[in-house]
């Protein structure tokens, strides 16, 4: 038996998304700057999926940018925003608990002159919200921060924090890094005073390679890819039809039956959370409740190395995390669980659970059994 639980890395791509990508590649391969037939083709697929995600956060077609992805849209909407409002002020705000394709462009907009600041959280890993009451001022133009832990499962008060921010400056822009959160919760970002929005592909059964980014209507955003003027200038180069039309029917997707689908990957959570908390020698971090997301765990095994109980799970076939994927290449301690207070005995010691729609009761028992039957042994192990 196998069970993949590393969803909040990637997630498998739909039958539907793949079966349309192929029609576009075989089919329909135009270039959507085409002006004959081929060209208007393509050009109707990109219209399509753009019409879902307009359905979904419920904003104009000339509000979405197409991308390769998470890490893109993140860039474009952080160097992109800051540089366009530079003006105004160079202070920028953001979360100290983000994934590094929002860390690295505040790190480069330091280097360009700007004055970051970063906002602690709690024990949880929610933005403390006097800390960003007291972090605003004047100069501030841009605050960014995550909907969805990628790491944790904790859920930032967008809403919260979008009315300080606005209403002590209605200029300021208002990033929100919605990767892990996307297909996971109804996002309308007029509603919620989102005025920039990343969403990934890969992580709701979309092929890799594709994303958007949701530029709120009169925000400056500067492009940070040049060339042909597609997108309206925006993001230059021949759009990835394919991808986007698999992005678009994995959206239409995740958000038909909404409500069954997260009330189903919940439950799955509930009973790996239950079945953990029967281990001995297992530490849960951050909330599991209805305040968490629906398909991210996070456990320390107190004595256990996390590679090793990795590996040890990847022999019997179960697929996990020890963090971030994007964060793999270059390993070093978890910044989110620093930025929580998590004992520094535990950092190498955690392992990351993440479900999907697709995850059975089946594969939970099949984990949470191997992991009580594998720590004992790997503890001795190591006590020798």
């Amino acid at each position: 038996m196998e069970a993949y639980l590393d969803n909040s890395a990637t997630t498998k791509t739909a039958k539907e998304a793949v079966d349309i990508m192929l029609e576009v590649m075989q089919k329909d391969y135009g270039n959507p700057s085409s002006k004959h037939m081929y060209g208007v083709n393509a050009e109707n697929y990109i219209k399509d999926a753009t019409a879902v995600f307009c359905n979904v956060l419920k904003c104009q077609e000339k509000e979405i940018i197409f991308t390769s992805g998470g890490t893109e849209s993140n860039n474009m909407a952080i160097v992109g925003g800051a540089l366009a409002n530079r003006r105004k002020g160079q202070h920028v705000i953001v979360s100290s608990v983000e994934h590094s394709s929002v860390k690295e462009p505040f790190r480069y907009l330091a280097k360009l002159g700007f004055e970051v600041t970063y906002l602690p959280v709690d024990s949880n890993g929610v933005v403390i919200l006097d800390e960003l009451k007291n972090a605003l001022r004047d100069d501030t133009i841009l605050v960014s921060t995550m909907m969805v832990n990628n790491e944790i499962g904790a859920v930032e008060p967008i809403e919260e924090m979008s009315k300080i921010i606005h209403t002590f400056n209605r200029d300021i822009v208002f990033h929100v890094d919605a990767i892990q959160s996307f297909g996971k919760y109804r996002i309308v970002p007029k509603k919620m005073g989102i005025d920039m929005l990343s969403v990934s592909g890969h992580k709701i059964h979309g092929p890799k390679g594709t994303g958007i980014l949701y530029v709120r209507d009169k925000v400056k955003v500067n492009p940070i890819i040049l060339g042909g003027g597609q997108q309206k200038g925006m993001r230059s180069g021949t759009e990835n039809v394919p991808g986007i039309a698999g992005l678009g029917v994995a959206t239409k997707l995740a958000y038909t039956d909404f409500d069954k689908k997260i009330a189903g990957m919940r439950a799955i959570k509930n009973a790996f959370v239950e079945g953990i908390g029967k281990i001995e020698g297992t530490k849960i971090n951050g909330k599991t409740d209805e305040e968490s997301a629906p398909h991210i765990v996070n456990v320390s095994f107190p004595g256990v190395r996390a590679e090793v109980l990795l590996h040890a799970l990847e022999d019997k076939g179960i697929y996990v995390s020890s963090g971030s994927a994007c964060s793999s290449n270059r390993p070093e301690l978890s910044s989110t669980l620093q930025a929580i207070g998590l004992d520094k005995n535990l950092l190498d010691s955690t392992l990351r659970f993440s479900f999907c729609v697709d995850t059975t009761p089946e594969e939970i028992e099949y984990c949470l059994q191997n992991i009580a039957e594998l720590l004992p042994v790997l503890r001795k192990y190591r006590a020798h």
